[in-house]
Formats: structure tokens, C-alpha cells, sequence
């Protein structure tokens, strides 16, 4: 007989499980109901195979004798007053973050645990709050000033306190004792292995954990064994938090709650100086500054900035936070006050000494930086964009446009050789502008000239022809002809759509001294069309 040896663990896990969340969230996000509506039992709705059915109850449809998997109608037969609402499980899944957000004042490590329940790695937190009984009283206190319902229960493994918090478990003298008191159903098996278990007598997980594992193996697959071997502790489990623990991070807490905007601006760059000393320390500065007000009733409210360059620089920081609030369409909303103010620097650059100029004062970088991070923080971080280099031959693919904040680009932009025009236009047109070529050199000549928007352009000076071939690598089947109000022909080359196509393009300058960038579709070949002509671009 193989007896099962618990791993030595010091790692304890608290599981929270929310029964009536679609209901709460409901209530508490939604506008206020009179006193008759808010009274009436309240379901959630779904359609699964071509029937409507509950999906979710609050509690007082559960004591009426509701639950999930029941049909409409017959909960309507049932319980002619209920209230029938159709299942959000979005807006569920953002009230359960918001949720786990207001978790984060406990324990930098929370797991979402869909559809219902959050998962806390507390090792090394509880005994600041008076240990595990201090942390869930107080936990259980602030859920309850909002109004939300919770069941709670630690273990040393994350699916252990899942279990706990969600099955009743009989009377035992230890943590250990208690699991294998719960149900099988609390192993969350497939509900064909679940009730082959119960058949065969096997009502409890310890009842399940005396057999061979062998034998369940076999009959239930491996899947089954493992889970057995989780809840008891016999392997280890990995923890998926929902937010990476930041490498840096300082924080107040306030014995009252502080309500006033101003007073928290105050102590956010008292933090923010904090911070700078111990990025100075490291030699390092921010790029990215996350700061969290947490309210005294759970709930929690983020403010994020990135700047352009490492900095430690309070001032400049403090101004990018207030830019961000008075852009926000929400403001800050402080209920009955925060409790807890911290400010976390998710990321960080080396930041050395710069160069200043000799008779004083910044370099002209720094203000075009500065000014960038002003205009992110108010107007949104993908509203302000630079251009940036693309390791491609193909000119419409050979830049793109990035956050300005990004890092500085990895390939860096051709130019030209002293003395030499540029190669290619400062303005490209998007799509190629259709051209009616009167008279060409045959087969690898420029045209003599050319119409465009109805002007005829007589050609002086031309330059090519330069071979532009296709991304054979990325080939892809066809060509997007477009067609404008006029009726012209445009053709737009997507990623690897001009694979199987050659374009000859040509630097040309009419006689009035513009200069133009077109090119020629294909080749002059016998028992073809002839090739189309496009206008691609203007130079200065």
C-alpha cells in the first residue's frame, strides 16, 4: 500500500465566493429601484439549447426554491412576481476585477477565480492586520459596507480554500480533515465522473483519497488524480495573478479617510518623492507610474501615466497625475474617503546625469519629451504618435506610426548622400493615384507625359527606373483594386499583397520644376494589356 506524503508547505490562501454577484453587481450598479421593485426576487437569464433558462439567482430566489439550469417558464409558473434580467457575464467579469482590485490592499497577489470567486496568496500579509482572523474580519467588513455577499476559507492550497469557501464541510478538527470531509462534487470533475463516484459509493473526497490512484486513474484519467492530489496538498498548484507585483512601490495609510482632492494630491507627491530616492538609489528612473486610491468601502480607483524618458522628477510628475485627472470623463469619486494611497513604478530605465548646454539650461529634448508625456496623459496615450522606420522595401510598408511614448525606434531612417536628392517623396498618397500616360519609352522608359487631375504635366527630367519587386516571403494570392469617385482604378497593396507584381518607379520633373514620384505596373509584354501607370508620390 502507497501512502501519499503531503509536500511541506508555509503558503496559505485565502478564497473568496461571491453567491449572488450578478444580482449585487445588478443593485449596485444600476440606478436605485423603488422600494416595491428592489423587494422582488431577481434571476438571470440565458439561452442554452433553444430554451431560455436561469442562470444565476439572487438570495431571495434561491429561497423560493430557484436555481440555476431552471427554465423560464417554469420559474415563471413558480414565482409569477420574479423579475427577469438577461445574463451580463461581462459586466460580471469587470465587477469581479473591480473586485480584486479592492483585494490589492491585502496582498499584492490576487487570482481571479470565474465566474464567481477570487483567490488571495496571503503568505507573508496576514500578520499586518492582526493575522488571518484580523484580515478576513476586516476583509468581510468592507464587502459588507458595500453590500456585497462573501463566503470565505484558508488552506494551504489555493483549491482547497476554493473548496472550503464554496462546500459545507462536516465537523473536523483540523484544515485537513475538513477537505476530506467535502463532497466529491467539490473536485469539480466532469458531472459524469462526479456521479460515477457517488454510485459507486464514494461521497467524500477522503473516501476518493483511500482508494489506489491507479484505479481512479483508469477509470477517470489522470486529470482526476491530479486534481485529487492539489486539494490535498500531495502537489503543487501554480497561482495566475491578475497583476504583476511592480518592483517598486510606496504607500500611506490614513487612520481617518481622507475625502478632499487636494489632500491626496498633496500626499501622492509626498509619495512620489519616496519613490524618486529610491530610484535614484538604483540609479534607474520611471517610465510608467500607477497610482491607487483605495476607498474605505473596498472599492479602488487607478491612475496610470508613462512618460517619454526615465525621470525622477516630482514636480513633472505631479503635473502629468493632474493632467490625468482633469482629463478623466469620471472623476474621482471618494465615497466615504480613501484609507490607503500607493503609488507603484511598474517600470523602470537606468537614468544617468545629462549633458546641459554651455551657456544653461535643458537640452531641447527634454522639453519636446515633457510636452509629449503632458499631451499623452490628457488626451490618451495612443492619440499622440511618431512616425517609425520599418525594415521593409516596399514604400507604403516602410514606416508605421507608434505611441510617442514607446521606446525610440530599433531601425533607423535612410537618408540620402551630401549632395543628393532624396530617394524617396515627403508626402506618399494612400492608395497610388491612377495617370494617363500619353506616350512611353518602350520597355523600360518614363513617359513623356503624363495626365493627373486633369493637368497634363509635359516630363523634362526623370530619373530611373528603380525595380521595386514583391515580399516573396509574404506572398499572398491577388491584389485590392479601388475605384474613387471618378471612376479611376487604385490599387492598394496590403501586407504582401504586391508579391506578385513589379513595380519600376521613376523620379520625374516637369517643366514647371515639379517633381513626382510614379511608377508602372507590370511590363510592356506581346499579347498583353498594357500596364497601368500610377502617381505614388510629390516631392518638395
Amino acid at each position: 500500500m502507497t501512502i501519499a506524503i503531503p509536500i511541506a508547505r508555509n503558503r496559505r490562501y485565502l478564497a473568496l465566493f461571491f453567491p449572488w454577484l450578478p444580482a449585487e453587481r445588478l443593485r449596485l450598479t444600476r440606478r436605485p429601484m423603488s422600494a416595491a421593485q428592489d423587494d422582488r426576487p431577481r434571476a438571470f437569464v440565458e439561452k442554452q439549447h433553444g430554451a431560455l433558462r436561469l442562470v444565476a439567482v439572487d438570495e431571495a430566489a434561491a429561497a423560493l426554491g430557484l436555481s440555476p439550469g431552471l427554465s423560464m417558464a417554469d420559474a415563471r409558473a413558480r414565482v409569477p412576481d420574479i423579475d427577469l434580467f438577461d445574463h451580463a457575464p461581462h459586466d460580471d467579469q469587470d465587477w469581479l476585477e473591480r473586485l480584486a482590485d479592492g483585494c490589492a490592499r491585502y496582498t499584492p497577489t490576487v487570482a481571479l477565480n470565474p465566474p464567481d470567486g477570487l483567490i488571495l496568496d496571503t503568505t507573508g500579509c496576514d500578520h499586518l492586520f492582526g493575522g488571518e482572523a484580523g484580515l478576513s474580519s476586516d476583509l468581510e467588513r468592507r464587502l459588507t459596507r458595500l453590500g456585497v455577499t462573501a463566503r470565505h476559507a484558508y488552506a494551504a492550497t489555493p483549491e482547497g480554500a476554493r473548496a472550503l469557501a464554496r462546500h459545507v464541510a462536516g465537523p473536523a478538527c483540523d484544515e485537513d480533515s475538513a477537505i476530506r470531509r467535502l463532497p466529491v462534487a467539490a473536485l469539480e470533475l466532469e458531472e459524469e465522473a462526479t456521479l460515477a463516484l457517488r454510485r459507486a459509493g464514494l461521497k467524500t473526497i477522503g473516501d476518493v483519497a483511500r482508494r489506489p490512484m491507479s484505479s481512479i486513474a483508469a477509470r477517470f484519467g489522470a486529470h482526476a488524480v491530479m486534481a485529487i492530489r492539489r486539494i490535498l496538498g500531495e502537489a503543487d498548484s501554480a497561482l495566475a495573478p491578475r497583476r504583476v507585483v511592480p518592483p517598486l512601490g510606496v504607500e500611506r495609510r490614513f487612520a481617518e479617510p481622507v475625502a478632499r482632492t487636494e489632500t491626496i494630491l498633496t500626499i501622492l507627491a509626498e509619495l512620489a518623492g519616496e519613490a524618486a530616492l529610491l530610484l535614484k538609489e538604483k540609479g534607474h528612473g520611471g517610465r510608467h507610474f500607477e497610482a491607487l486610491f483605495f476607498r474605505t468601502d473596498g472599492l479602488v480607483r487607478r491612475l496610470a501615466v508613462e512618460t517619454g524618458a526615465p525621470m525622477r522628477d516630482v514636480p513633472a510628475l505631479m503635473r502629468l497625475m493632474r493632467e490625468r485627472i482633469d482629463s478623466l470623463n469620471d472623476p474621482i469619486d471618494p465615497g466615504f474617503g480613501f484609507d490607503l494611497l500607493r503609488l507603484n513604478v511598474p517600470l523602470s530605465e537606468p537614468l544617468g546625469a545629462s549633458q546641459l548646454r554651455l551657456e544653461g539650461g535643458a537640452t531641447g529634448e527634454a522639453a519636446v519629451t515633457a510636452l509629449v508625456e503632458r499631451l499623452s496623459a490628457r488626451l490618451g496615450r495612443a492619440r499622440i504618435r511618431r512616425f517609425d522606420a520599418r525594415d521593409s522595401h516596399i514604400p507604403e510598408q516602410a514606416e508605421l506610426t507608434l505611441p510617442a511614448l514607446d521606446p525610440p525606434p530599433s531601425h533607423p531612417w535612410p537618408s540620402p548622400q551630401q549632395g543628393e536628392p532624396p530617394l524617396r517623396p515627403i508626402h506618399l498618397f494612400d492608395p497610388p493615384q491612377s495617370i494617363d500616360v500619353l506616350g512611353a519609352e518602350v520597355p523600360d522608359g518614363p513617359p513623356r507625359r503624363f495626365r493627373w487631375r486633369r493637368a497634363l504635366h509635359e516630363v523634362a527630367r526623370f530619373e530611373g527606373p528603380e525595380r521595386i519587386a514583391g515580399e516573396w516571403w509574404r506572398r499572398r494570392p491577388g491584389s485590392i483594386l479601388l475605384t474613387d469617385d471618378k471612376g479611376d482604378e487604385h490599387v492598394r497593396y496590403l501586407l504582401g499583397d504586391a508579391s506578385s507584381h513589379v513595380r519600376d518607379y521613376y523620379r520625374v520633373e516637369d517643366r514647371r520644376g515639379r517633381r513626382f514620384w510614379i511608377f508602372r505596373l507590370g511590363f510592356f509584354e506581346a499579347d498583353k494589356p498594357m500596364p497601368h501607370w500610377y502617381l505614388h508620390g510629390l516631392f518638395a
